[in-house]
């Protein structure tokens, strides 16, 4: 059964994608006649109506605990946990301006592309060295003056549930740059919708967020804290599968 409904939901989510990437290309060609924040809207109907397909189609909910950790508005610095695709949409729902972090490789995809630029993301070459860092904090920057949230996943790739990653800097660069509090994010996403998995599975992929260290920490001492959270998230996770 899941077999089949992973089946529906990847029409769905790809035809979806699809379709509403292709309608948002019409204000684009009419960039004097764009309404402010259309892009965002696109995006948020674009999350929105993924999600209501995981749920309707694979019986698969989600929520955030700790939302009480997330300011009501302006910029922050959101560091996350990345196991899953499912991870780069659900900022569009939870904040109200999310700005990602992503590699630039992203915005040469049809499509999506040019729709990653109008929204503001911050594309970084990760093979670019220093170029990568200087273009990262000029988008931070970009960012704090828009008032707009920062994600980043500093693990810089999707990781499998149960397993672990190095941590990347970039984040503490930001942390230093912006002088942001890290607000710190665990998931168990890949529980239900695996990394690169065609199947998704029923239940509720749970989305925690933790209070935000003090600015100001160094950079050893942010990611050792990081480090410790996103352990013991993995470790439960574990313990969690190997229940089912």
């Amino acid at each position: 059964m899941d077999f089949l409904r992973s089946t529906i939901f990847n029409l769905w989510f790809y035809l979806g994608t699809t379709v509403i990437a292709a309608s948002a290309m019409v204000p684009r060609l009419l960039r004097r006649w764009m309404p402010a924040g259309w892009a965002l809207g696109v995006a948020k109907t674009w999350a929105a109506f993924t999600f209501a397909g995981l749920r309707w189609i694979c019986g698969t909910r989600w929520e955030v605990r700790g939302r009480e950790n997330l300011p009501a508005d302006g910029p922050a610095l959101i560091v996350s946990m990345h196991q899953s695709a499912f991870d780069t949409m659900a900022w569009f729902l939870i904040v109200p301006r999310a700005t990602y972090v992503l590699k630039k490789e992203l915005t040469k995809i049809p499509l999506i592309g040019p729709m990653l630029h109008h929204l503001g993301m911050i594309a970084v070459d990760r093979d670019a060295g220093a170029t990568a860092i200087r273009a990262l904090l000029k988008g931070a920057d970009g960012a704090m003056a828009d008032r707009r949230q920062i994600v980043i996943f500093p693990e810089g790739t999707r990781v499998a549930s149960g397993t672990r990653a190095p941590l990347h800097p970039g984040f503490a660069a930001i942390a230093a740059r912006t002088r942001l509090p890290i607000i710190p994010v665990t998931t168990d996403s890949g529980l239900c919708w695996g990394r690169r998995a065609f199947r998704k599975h029923p239940g509720v992929i749970h989305i925690d967020v933790h209070p935000p260290m003090p600015a100001g920490l160094s950079r050893q001492e942010m990611t050792d804290r990081l480090d410790a959270l996103f352990a013991a998230a993995t470790a439960e996770q574990v313990a969690k599968a190997a229940r089912q």
